[in-house]
């Protein structure tokens, strides 16, 4: 896969030791497997690798794609069996024998060398779970690679005057068409990515158009064209064959396009997807990663270079690791990881940990305090002592107050107002950047209630010695809806700046 620059909210991975057992019953795995096993103690093979004509034949009866004596196989029973077979050499499974002056000297489909069980058939016989994805994910490789190889025999289609298409004259670029089915995977990891962030539930299947309009329709493109949508018709029926071929690898679940659907169409494709019903979307194809999939797919974006984090990776780091990394998680992410950080902690110490990463005066500061603010809000009152620790922390004292008046603390001292407004300006500068774009109704909200908390707010917030106080200003006079308020915030922000500049 080609590097990414993407950074995804994380995903929930189950446990190795299932995941193994998941990639163990993958129909391509559990073949290559088998058959592996099956070439004891060796098989004829051509040049290629290939099983000869009689000996596929009797590897689709050891598959059960074909009955005993080898007379009826069932549909496309011996390209899955071809296919079985090539994973297994790949994958080491098999091992070949084929001397370079026979490889030479025969043709496909003649006896070259043999094949023999390899040293990978000894290595996962072992059991080690790892091992066992590793194999797996090298398998789906295999076939990922072969979903996009051209189709020959299709390319061999015969033109009026008898001649052949050659491979080169065909519109068929490999490299290309890889890439394309890796980005539309990958696009497929973001969605159900974003979708799992949401909430506890298990990602629901992605619709093919709306898999297939991520990879046409430009962001910025409110109404697709009738160009664009044909388009996004095209790039589904390109997906709908890839994701049928790669259905037996485990990597996803697929529910193909109703080919009577595209009968009734004539191929037009939905057109405006907010005017069907659930039932009638899943007529033009579900797909969704299954938990191997999901492992699969991460491991491949992480190896290209994204950013793919998985739920928990950040258990035994420090806690400064966890708080940058909770400011870009959606919201159920971000506490699900602390959970998970906060279980092998004795909760006194989680806190202090936490509120010493949450020191500083650097620019991410205020957001890594929020976000410790937020993980301090699920652990039990035997974290109190280290709240009370830093009541006269001007940079923590604010938030121990907020944490003890909460849980109905006794005898906690109320803040003075150096520390009030303080606490406001770290407060505002924290929820700035992405926030302030994604829900800037949100933040427009904020900046208003605290103005009308506070009399003289402008007056005494230029004069707090933050070091975001000149920018949070400048950001209140941008967002808050008074025209009046709104100039005396700008006003605030060039005295502050005048402040700091002496």
């Amino acid at each position: 896969m080609s590097a990414s620059p993407l950074v995804l909210p994380p995903v929930r991975l189950l446990p190795a030791d299932d995941l193994a057992q998941l990639a163990l019953a993958a129909p391509l795995l559990e073949r290559a497997l088998r058959l592996a096993r099956w070439a004891a103690p060796h098989r004829e093979v051509d040049a290629m690798g290939e099983l000869l004509d009689d000996d596929l034949t009797l590897a689709a009866v050891e598959l059960g794609l074909a009955d005993a004596d080898g007379d009826e196989v069932v549909e496309d029973g011996l390209a899955w069996t071809a296919q079985a077979w090539d994973v297994a050499v790949d994958t080491g499974l098999v091992s070949l024998e084929i001397p370079e002056t026979a490889a030479e000297a025969t043709q496909p489909g003649e006896v070259a060398g043999r094949a023999y069980p390899g040293e990978t058939l000894d290595r996962v016989g072992k059991g080690d779970p790892h091992e066992i994805l590793d194999l797996w994910l090298a398998a789906a490789e295999s076939a990922l690679a072969e979903a996009a190889a051209p189709d020959y025999e299709s390319l061999r289609d015969v033109l009026d005057d008898g001649d052949q298409v050659l491979l080169d004259d065909a519109d068929w670029d490999p490299e290309e068409e890889a890439e394309f089915l890796d980005t539309a995977l990958a696009n497929l990891y973001a969605l159900m990515a974003m979708d799992a962030a949401e909430g506890p539930a298990e990602p629901g299947a992605v619709p093919l158009p709306v898999l297939a309009a991520s990879l046409v329709v430009p962001d910025e493109m409110e109404q697709p064209s009738d160009a664009v949508l044909e388009e996004v018709t095209e790039v589904m029926m390109r997906l709908d064959d890839h994701f049928r071929l790669l259905a037996p690898t485990g990597l996803l679940d697929y529910q193909p396009v109703d080919e009577a659907l595209i009968e009734e169409e004539g191929e037009e494709g939905p057109g405006d997807a907010e005017e069907l019903d659930a039932e009638e979307i899943s007529r033009y194809g579900m797909v969704r990663l299954t938990p191997l999939g999901v492992h699969g797919m991460r491991e491949r974006l992480n190896d290209s270079g994204a950013e793919a984090p998985a739920l928990g990776d950040l258990a035994e780091r420090p806690a400064a690791e966890l708080l940058a990394a909770l400011g870009g998680f959606p919201d159920h992410a971000a506490r699900a990881e602390a959970e998970l950080w906060l279980a092998g902690r004795e909760q006194a110490d989680a806190a202090r940990e936490l509120l010493a990463a949450g020191r500083g005066d650097d620019e991410e500061a205020p957001r890594r305090r929020l976000m410790a603010q937020q993980a301090l809000a699920l652990v039990g009152p035997a974290a109190e002592p280290a709240l009370r620790e830093v009541l006269d922390d001007r940079e923590l004292g604010g938030l121990a107050r907020v944490w003890l008046a909460e849980r109905g603390a006794a005898d906690v001292p109320a803040p003075d107002a150096a520390m009030v407004f303080w606490l406001t300006i770290d407060t505002v500068a924290a929820q700035l950047g992405a926030d302030a774009e994604e829900s800037p109704e949100l933040l427009r909200e904020l900046v208003r209630d605290l103005v009308a908390r506070h009399d003289g707010f402008f007056d005494a917030a230029w004069r707090v010695d933050h070091p975001a106080t000149a920018d949070v200003l400048d950001a209140m006079g941008r967002l808050h809806p008074d025209r009046g308020a709104a100039k005396e915030a700008r006003k605030a922000a060039f005295k502050a700046r005048s402040r700091a500049s002496r």
